[in-house]
């Protein structure tokens, strides 16, 4: 998946969650590829030995993507640094197990601020200056788990599931200023997600049946996916005149939600008799015309 460069310029990325797993590949290929990076992470020493391989084209700058005020600060640092952000991928996030009622508040309020405030209050730093220079790529990393739901992910499926919409109202709404979006959708990837990343909720005992073998799940599954296959895709993407809005990302990913859908359609069909009879009675359904089908097949979703 391959396609020329628009120009030889090199462009200059912001990364958030760029220290460890499918960041950190990222990072190391967009460098490796010669371009500059605005590298983000909460623990950005961890970037040591790119700062020391490349100094002149990486930043690594402290961010806590709870926190708007850093995010602000790394956003103006990276364009007095580099001149501009042609490429953001909102790739920062967090992961937690447990059933809704075991999760406390604090849990709860992290993983929407990390995993779905966050990217957005990112992208509307940043969108002020594409919107200038009329250019520039989006990438929110999400997940399968954004498609499709799973007993004991509810939160960090929820912030998954909001990213997604928020995904693809962007699209439609920087397109005209030549601004591309894609929301990433990666099933496992080996990285330490699922085992050293992944904290867990205060068990309580009626959960236990359901969510006990998706614990021993996650702390002994080998995934399939590769993130140095995964960086270099996102790469490749920056150069494609119509990136799609939702790209899943490995084999599992599109044998789940290939799975999902066929449920979903079936559900549609049983149940379209009684979702069609609340309209009022005197009304004809403007959704259902041939031409505005076509406009909404039109539109990014």
């Amino acid at each position: 998946m391959n396609f020329k460069k628009i120009n030889d310029m090199s462009k200059v990325w912001f990364i958030t969650g760029s220290s460890r797993g499918l960041g950190k590949s990222l990072t190391e290929a967009v460098l490796a590829n010669g371009d500059n990076v605005a590298a983000t992470a909460r623990n950005p020493e961890r970037l040591g030995d790119l700062i020391e391989k490349y100094p002149d084209r990486i930043i690594a700058l402290p961010v806590d993507v709870s926190n708007k005020k850093q995010i602000d600060k790394a956003v103006k640092d990276t364009i007095e640094k580099f001149g501009c952000i042609d490429v953001l991928v909102n790739n920062a996030g967090v992961g937690i197990t447990g059933a809704i009622e075991e999760f406390s508040d604090e849990q709860m309020d992290s993983q929407l601020q990390i995993n779905l405030h966050g990217p957005i209050d990112v992208t509307r730093s940043v969108l002020p200056y594409m919107r200038k220079q009329r250019s520039g790529s989006i990438f929110n990393v999400s997940s399968i788990g954004g498609r499709v739901g799973s007993a004991g992910f509810s939160m960090y499926q929820a912030a998954k599931f909001g990213l997604q919409g928020f995904t693809e109202v962007l699209a439609q709404e920087v397109a005209h200023l030549g601004i591309k979006v894609t929301s990433i959708e990666p099933g496992g990837i080996r990285t330490d997600w699922g085992a050293a990343s992944m904290t867990y909720a205060e068990p309580i005992d009626d959960y236990k049946g359901i969510l006990q073998p998706l614990k021993d799940y996650l702390r002994t599954v080998i995934p399939l996916g590769n993130p140095d296959k995964a960086a270099q895709v996102i790469i490749d993407l920056v150069e494609h005149p119509e990136p799609p809005v939702h790209l899943l990302l490995g084999s599992d990913a599109v044998s789940i939600l290939e799975s999902v859908e066929i449920k979903r359609k079936t559900e549609l069909e049983k149940w379209r008799h009684v979702s069609v009879s609340t309209d009022f009675d005197d009304v004809e359904n403007p959704w259902a015309s041939e031409e505005t089908k076509k406009n909404i097949l039109k539109m990014n979703y």
